[in-house]
C-alpha cells in the first residue's frame, strides 16, 4: 500500500489513525511537531501526509506551505486535520496547497478512504508517460493528454495538482457547457466529500493562475455567476 506520515501532537489521535491505516496495509510514520514533520517528509518521502492544524511551534498551515515550497516535498499530497469548522480555515489550507481536509471528530474509515484516494491520484500523476498523443485535447495553446496526465501551454509542461488536473479535464471535455459547482465537486472529490462549493472556487483560482495569461480576464475558464464554470469554445 502506501507510506503515510501522521503529524499530530495528540498521542491518542496518532494511535487511532495509525491503527486504522495499518489495518489497511499502510506503513505509518508519526511526528508530533512541525519541524519533525518537515524532516521526516524530506527523508522518508511519504505517499501522503496527514497533518493537524494545531501544532506546537510551526502550525499545520505553515508546515503545509513549507512542504509545497520545497522541491523534495512539493508533490506529496497533504490531508489536513482541523478541529475548526470555519470556512476560512478550510480555504486557507487549500490555498496553501492541501489536497484535502477532514474536520475533527472524524471517521477513521473516511480518513482511510481519503488517504487511499490520494495515493491513487498520485500514482496516476507519476506514472510513466508514453510518447503517443492519442486522445489529447486542444484549445488554443493549451493541450491536455488525459491518459498520460500531461498538460502543455505554449509547448511548455504545466505542473498541476491532481484535483486541478481533474477539474481541467472535465471542463475541457465539455466545451461551451456550464458545469455547476455541485457537479464539479461530486466528479472531482466524490466519495460523499463533506465540503462546500467554495472548495471548487479555490481550485479554479489556482488552476487559472497556471494556465491563464491574465487570471482576472480568463481566456479558457469562464465563471457563470451564481451557477458554475464553463470552458470557452475556441474559434
Amino acid at each position: 500500500m502506501g507510506k503515510i506520515l501522521v503529524v499530530d501532537d495528540e498521542e491518542s489521535i496518532v494511535e487511532l489513525v495509525k491503527f486504522n491505516l495499518e489495518k489497511e496495509g499502510h506503513h505509518v510514520l508519526a511526528a508530533s511537531d512541525g519541524n519533525a514533520a518537515l524532516e521526516l517528509a524530506e527523508s522518508e518521502n511519504p505517499d501522503v501526509i496527514v497533518l493537524d492544524v494545531m501544532l506546537p511551534g510551526r502550525d499545520g498551515f505553515e508546515v503545509c506551505r513549507l512542504l509545497h515550497s520545497r522541491e523534495a516535498t512539493a508533490g506529496i499530497p497533504v490531508i489536513m486535520l482541523t478541529a475548526k469548522g470555519e470556512e476560512f480555515d478550510k480555504v486557507l489550507g487549500l490555498e496553501l496547497g492541501a489536497d484535502d481536509y477532514v474536520t475533527k471528530p472524524f471517521s477513521p474509515r473516511e480518513l482511510a478512504a481519503r488517504v487511499k484516494a490520494c495515493i491513487r491520484r498520485r500514482a496516476a500523476v507519476t506514472q510513466p508517460v508514453a510518447r503517443d498523443t492519442a486522445g489529447e485535447m486542444r484549445a488554443g495553446e493549451l493541450v491536455m493528454r488525459p491518459e498520460h496526465y500531461q498538460v502543455f501551454l505554449h509547448g511548455q509542461p504545466v505542473e498541476l495538482a491532481p484535483k486541478e488536473f481533474e477539474l481541467l479535464r472535465i471542463l475541457m471535455q465539455n466545451p461551451g457547457k456550464v458545469l455547476k459547482r455541485d457537479h464539479l465537486l461530486d466528479q472531482v472529490w466524490g466519495y460523499d466529500y463533506a465540503a462546500d462549493t467554495r472548495t471548487v472556487d479555490v481550485h479554479i483560482r489556482y488552476l487559472r493562475q497556471k494556465i491563464e495569461t491574465d487570471p482576472g480576464n480568463p481566456r479558457y475558464i469562464e465563471t457563470v455567476r451564481g451557477v458554475g464554470y464553463r470552458f470557452k469554445e475556441m474559434d
